[in-house]
């Protein structure tokens, strides 16, 4: 059975080999000793069925590949083999046991020789959901524990010692919701023991530590900056603010608003653009609680008058994600506020992003021009960075070399040299400088903001480079007069503009609870259709449905509108021409507003009326 460099790992159940989504465990690249049970899957009872691909093709036992690598000496793999014997364990259980090599080491040697990920219980936030799922004595006995499940995602993540045992693989297929896959992470036996003990032995659900943290107020004015590691992960205000966390991330809120009020404290999410508050509790549970968020932050916990800044980093149910933290002393407390960038939603591509097919082959049409200048703009969180980001993977290869200065660096880009902006250090008119010695062929400048990186920046488009930025304006035809404010000349801007975005984010109507309606009379004058003909358009639900977390509204989708520049344009800015002249040359060639763009997305059924005026002027 040949299928590329993998092993097919198959259930004794299916006799004819054939490839069945019951049978087949996991397509895998395990070494001979690895897949053998590496913590204990031999003399369970299920037989599997190896067959190598490659004839010759011998990946090495576990102890002589740990022996290539200088991991262990050749002395203390045999000293570990007589230990196998006598005891009966496996090798990496063994090799720890005598000390050769520590559980981490272990550890990542295994999940490298397998391709999986590895399971760190220390920065890893679990889903109560999903522990909820399977037994403590169940997890014990075949050594696997649920670290998040995503049924729409049809996707659970389970930290296993072995993900090649089989019987492991069906008790966990008993639990889980049907159709979800797993996805395993790996670690040790010793370290998931240990990780098993400590999540089945405290409450994980945010109402429940809340409870808990009532019971005991000693516990909950613990002083947590005296806290060994182990004495941390039990302690309830830890295990709440990774409740509180988890919670966030796995809605899709982009943004935790900690907010201290008199008498109690608000926490707030934003998803998809707006603030909604999740969880309320007593003022008491505060000190502890910016306390542990600013320990996670490697902020000053003792300065409580100056605002602060600070980042971690976390595995939030088998998903990285990076937080941004904001404290401010306002006159109720410290108000802090949490910013998610989560990996996994990092770069779509911009087929995804909700451009209209028209919008789409505008930006096509501008990223194939060899220099030059594209300018996207929009308010705060209007998806500039997304789009900007889509835009560059798009073209991004071993051909062309991309660089970046950007303030902050929200996501890492393959391939691409992303320069981290510094006040003080690096400015940005000064990194262009640097960066135009690096002889690249794409430049993305994070923001202009004054006149000088605006200079710069086009100095680089008049070079033969191409340039991505961003500007904040209203809408695309605001764009040059922000420039020539900023003292550039305007035959200067007159060629080196390819095209300006304008884009919002307006927020999906949700697909499983919107209801239809017929447009009234006013309503039918702004979406420009005949009211004696009105089209079936939707509205939001209130109350919302499961799906939606009750919102009636979920995800975002971008509207936007493209100006392309061509001569006609270029010659009206040369003659310093209005703002009025722009619009009237570009709607005359088939210009498309932000509200256009809108409307089709109401009559598609993907937003609402009362969505898209939130972010666009409807009403011109």
């Amino acid at each position: 059975m040949h299928v590329g460099k993998y092993y097919l790992v198959m259930n004794q159940d299916n006799p004819n080999n054939t490839p069945d989504s019951d049978d087949v465990s996991e397509l895998v690249m395990p070494d001979e000793d690895t897949f053998a049970g590496i913590n204990g899957a031999e003399g369970d009872g299920s037989k599997e069925l190896v067959e190598t691909v490659q004839e010759g093709d011998k990946s090495g036992r576990i102890g002589d590949r740990l022996v290539s690598m200088g991991i262990i000496s050749e002395d203390q793999l045999n000293v570990a083999l007589q230990e196998k014997k006598v005891t009966g364990k496996l090798l990496g259980e063994v090799l720890v046991d005598l000390g050769f090599i520590d559980d981490e080491t272990l550890t990542t040697f295994l999940a490298e020789s397998s391709g999986f990920d590895v399971f760190d219980p220390k920065h890893t936030i679990l889903d109560g959901e999903a522990l909820s799922l399977i037994e403590k004595n169940i997890a014990v006995k075949h050594q696997v524990m649920p670290v998040s499940i995503d049924v729409n995602g049809h996707e659970a993540v389970v930290a296993m010692s072995d993900p090649y045992d089989v019987v492991a693989m069906d008790t966990l297929r008993r639990y889980l919701p049907k159709g979800v896959m797993i996805r395993p992470i790996v670690t040790t036996p010793s370290i998931l023991s240990e990780a098993i003990d400590a999540a089945y032995g405290y409450a994980s659900s945010i109402n429940d530590i809340l409870k808990e943290l009532e019971e005991d107020e000693a516990v909950a004015a613990t002083d947590l900056s005296t806290l060994s590691e182990e004495e941390a992960y039990a302690h309830p205000i830890v295990r709440l603010v990774n409740a509180l966390v988890f919670d966030a991330v796995k809605l899709g809120a982009s943004d935790l608003h900690f907010e201290p009020e008199e008498n109690f404290i608000r926490l707030r999410y934003r998803k998809d653009g707006v603030l909604f508050t999740a969880q309320t509790f007593h003022k008491q549970h505060w000190s502890a609680i910016s306390q542990r968020i600013k320990i996670m932050s490697n902020m000053n916990i003792a300065d409580k008058l100056t605002a602060q800044d600070g980042r971690f980093h976390m595995n939030v149910g088998g998903r990285e994600a990076d937080f941004r933290v904001s404290s401010l002393p306002t006159v109720n407390g410290e108000n802090i506020v949490l910013r998610v960038l989560d990996q996994s939603q990092s770069i779509m591509p911009l087929g995804k992003l909700g451009f209209s097919p028209e919008n789409l082959e505008k930006i096509s049409k501008a990223q194939e021009r060899p220099e030059g200048v594209i300018i996207v703009t929009g308010p705060t969180g209007s998806g500039k960075t997304t789009s900007l980001y889509s835009m560059l993977n798009e073209i991004n290869n071993v051909e062309v070399n991309i660089q970046t200065l950007e303030d902050p660096v929200e996501y890492s880009l393959g391939m691409i040299r992303q320069t981290h902006v510094r006040e003080g250090v690096l400015e940005f008119a000064d990194g262009i400088r640097a960066m135009l010695r690096q002889d690249p062929d794409i430049i993305f400048i994070g923001e202009i903001r004054d006149g000088v990186t605006a200079d710069m920046a086009l100095k680089a488009a008049m070079t033969g480079h191409q340039v991505y930025t961003t500007l904040h304006t209203n809408d695309s035809f605001g764009a040059i007069p922000r420039l020539l404010d900023l003292d550039l000349k305007p035959g200067m801007i007159a060629g080196a503009i390819v095209a300006v975005f304008a884009q919002r984010l307006v927020r999906r109507v949700c697909a499983s609870c919107r209801e239809p309606y017929r447009p009234d009379e006013a309503e039918c004058q702004i979406l420009g259709v005949d009211p004696a003909n009105a089209p079936e358009i939707y509205k939001a639900v209130q109350g919302g449905c499961q799906a939606c977390a009750g919102q009636g509204y979920n995800g975002r989708v971008a509207v936007a509108e493209i100006l392309l520049f061509d001569e006609d344009l270029d010659e009206i800015i040369a003659k310093e021409g209005t703002k009025a002249e722009m619009k009237a040359a570009a709607f005359e060639k088939g210009f498309k507003s932000m509200k256009d763009d809108g409307i089709l997305k109401i009559l598609d059924g993907v937003t609402t009326l009362e969505a898209l005026s939130k972010v666009v002027d409807i009403n011109k």
